[in-house]
């Protein structure tokens, strides 16, 4: 689906981002892997090649403007074009804290960092895919801005997110390019032990169990969905046979709500 496509993943050392990163090489995509850790990259970048497919490793930290730009630019004059851009960067999120007892600096932090990295990677590809008259830029984040208790900045972060999708899908689209996002949330094979403490959830394996069967008591096909599922969905809203889908959002959260 992705074949002759250069497509930059922020965040590719990330449970989502290289679960992407792998799928769009698998379909024929340059994938350019950029963060913050060039060893977690270049893991990644290593099991591509060794299936068979293209990748290149950047260190490059989302929140840098400059750093962004000088990046993608490098990227359109080496491979000669920027086909995907999809931010999938940490925020820094806080769950399972009230909010009249959250401390501002934890519910800011995932409101300014989303929708810092993602307007900075957003907006520097829109620039360079709209000067050729072509492609795509996905966000994802969890649909939390429909509502969800006790999960602290995550419902502003993702409605902010949702906003500058729309908005910048009806600005760039003249100009051929598309944006659109994906929501997912509770996969699984992404909550460790380590990522749930990270979040302020220190649960023991019989917790997180009960976690992930409560997580797929909730959705409407009563199971959760899957780091593959969701980076096929990626790929899919890359390809060109998705060309005519553009400000809006896919539900691939097992339907956790409808919309």
């Amino acid at each position: 689906m992705l074949e002759n496509k250069n497509a930059i993943i922020y965040g590719a050392a990330g449970s989502i981002g290289s679960a992407v990163a792998r799928t769009f090489a698998r379909h024929g995509a340059t994938v350019h892997l950029a963060g913050r850790t060039r060893q977690t990259l270049e893991a990644v970048a290593a099991d591509i090649a060794a299936a068979g497919g293209r990748a290149e490793v950047a260190v490059v930290d989302a929140l840098d403007e400059r750093a962004v730009r000088a990046h993608a630019e490098g990227v359109v004059e080496r491979a000669g074009s920027l086909d995907v851009s999809f931010n999938l960067v940490s925020r820094g999120d806080m769950h399972g804290v009230p909010l009249t007892e959250m401390p501002a600096e934890d519910f800011l932090r995932p409101v300014t960092t989303a929708i810092t990295a993602n307007f900075l990677t957003a907006r520097t590809a829109a620039k360079l895919m709209s000067a050729q008259g072509s492609g795509v830029v996905l966000a994802l984040n969890s649909g939390s801005a429909k509502g969800s208790p006790m999960m602290g900045g995550t419902g502003p972060a993702d409605a902010a997110m949702d906003a500058l999708v729309r908005n910048l899908a009806q600005e760039a689209g003249p100009s051929g390019v598309r944006v659109v996002g994906i929501w997912t949330a509770g996969l699984p094979e992404t909550l460790t032990r380590e990522k749930l403490a990270a979040t302020g959830m220190d649960l023991d394996d019989a917790a997180r169990e009960g976690l992930f069967e409560q997580l797929a008591g909730m959705r409407m096909l009563r199971r959760s969905p899957t780091l593959d599922q969701v980076a096929g969905t990626a790929a899919f809203l890359a390809s060109d046979a998705a060309g005519a889908i553009t400000a809006t959002f896919v539900n691939a959260t097992s339907g956790v709500f409808a919309d």
